[in-house]
């Protein structure tokens, strides 16, 4: 898996934004200052952490090797994802889509008011 691809698709979604508050080593995405992914950029084996309702979550880590609790996260809310090809692009792109749009719905009626204007 290009973790390019992902990059790219996770800077596409509307009002998401991305920089290195933790540093070099992760790659964060956020919409209104909340963040909705993490991707690990120095490792062999690139990883994504996005987060996850609880049930999905549980379900994903037992379903998939490369799924796994997030790392470093709250391991209920958040998985992480090895990049390693096991999934296939499509539903690394669902599950961010997914992950975004739990942030946004618990994102204020003026934030969210904000975003609908943002192209």
């Amino acid at each position: 898996m290009d973790k390019d691809k992902i990059e790219k698709y996770l800077s596409e979604l509307k009002g998401g934004e991305s920089s290195y508050p933790f540093g070099p080593e992760a790659l964060v995405y956020k919409v209104m200052g909340k963040m909705y992914a993490l991707v690990s950029q120095k490792e062999e084996i690139p990883r994504v952490t996005l987060k996850a309702n609880p049930v999905d979550a549980e379900a994903l880590v037992g379903q998939y090797d490369s799924v796994t609790p997030g790392y470093y996260m709250n391991k209920k809310h958040w998985i992480t994802i090895s990049l390693n090809d096991e999934l296939p692009l499509e539903i690394i792109k669902d599950l961010s889509d997914k992950s975004y749009e739990l942030v946004v719905s618990k994102l204020t009626k003026k934030e969210k008011e904000s975003l609908k204007g943002m192209n």
